[in-house]
């Protein structure tokens, strides 16, 4: 498995927002800040704004905003919204006993462990958990956006 720049800018654009909690986040600035292309976020904003996650207000003074609480939402969520599935293989995707061969297939068990190791991670960590890492890593070294 592997994450695409879509899934990897999505996840950025959402911290990025989640760390400017009191103004309108503007694509141009999130651009500027992750080093993105406007374009590229323009699309996933879409994304993302369909999903429900952002909300934008129009205008001058307009951007973006979170819908809901960075607590509230996961990375695997982000991933799956812009990813689709972050199953390893179809079988486990698509239930143990899809497969003809799953009777005799003793590699099942180690998609299906290593399915079960992904989702632990990525449903288990929050936006607020990287905003919080953020603000930490910040105090540790002073450095740059993320």
């Amino acid at each position: 498995m592997k994450i695409s720049t879509k899934g990897r800018y999505a996840l950025r654009m959402m911290l990025d927002i989640a760390l400017h909690p009191d103004e309108y986040t503007k694509i141009k600035d999130v651009a500027a800040r992750q080093q993105i292309s406007e374009k590229y976020l323009e699309q996933i904003v879409t994304i993302l704004n369909r999903a429900g996650y952002v909300k934008s207000v129009r205008g001058a003074q307009g951007g973006y905003y979170l819908a809901k609480r960075p607590e509230e939402y996961t990375i695997g969520m982000i991933l799956r919204l812009t990813e689709g599935s972050l199953c390893p293989v179809d079988c486990v995707e698509n239930g143990v006993g899809s497969c003809g061969r799953s009777g005799l297939c003793v590699t099942i068990h180690v998609w299906q462990r290593l399915n079960d190791a992904i989702c632990d991670v990525v449903d288990h960590i929050t936006l607020a958990d990287l905003v919080e890492d953020y603000h930490r890593l910040q105090d540790q070294e002073g450095g740059n956006q993320p």
